[in-house]
């Protein structure tokens, strides 16, 4: 009974106070499309994207560009400071990291395998 009397109190309602009719609203693909990565990114997202499209890596996120390790090619070891502490793994199936540390200047070699390094200058991008 209750359930019948409260049926029709929401069929009156609905049939009474009917609004005026809405206009329909566009969704996103109707209106030309999903929106790209691009034009949603905002603040230090948008910053990266851009960074990224125009060649340059602002926080170091991709693999470092491969180096011979020679003296006329050595590995680029960016830093903020004037020294750096580097890990050397002399060997591909190596367990043990030989740990020394770089200098500004001209390229330095690991002392176990010989392998050079040379410290770079890199700023922070904000």
């Amino acid at each position: 009974m209750a359930a019948r009397l409260l049926l029709k109190s929401a069929v009156r309602a609905a049939v009474t106070c009917r609004a005026a009719p809405v206009s329909v609203l566009t969704r996103g693909m109707a209106a030309g499309g999903i929106p790209t990565d691009d034009e949603q990114a905002t603040g230090m997202e948008k910053i990266v994207m851009q960074a990224i499209r125009e060649g340059t890596d602002p926080y170091n996120m991709f693999k470092p560009k491969q180096y011979a390790g020679s003296k006329l090619d050595p590995h680029l070891v960016p830093s903020i400071t004037n020294k750096r502490i580097v890990g050397c793994v002399c060997e591909e199936d190596n367990t043990g990291v030989v740990w020394f540390w770089l200098h500004e200047g001209e390229a330095q070699r690991c002392p176990s395998c010989g392998a050079h390094y040379k410290l770079v200058a890199h700023e922070l991008p904000h």
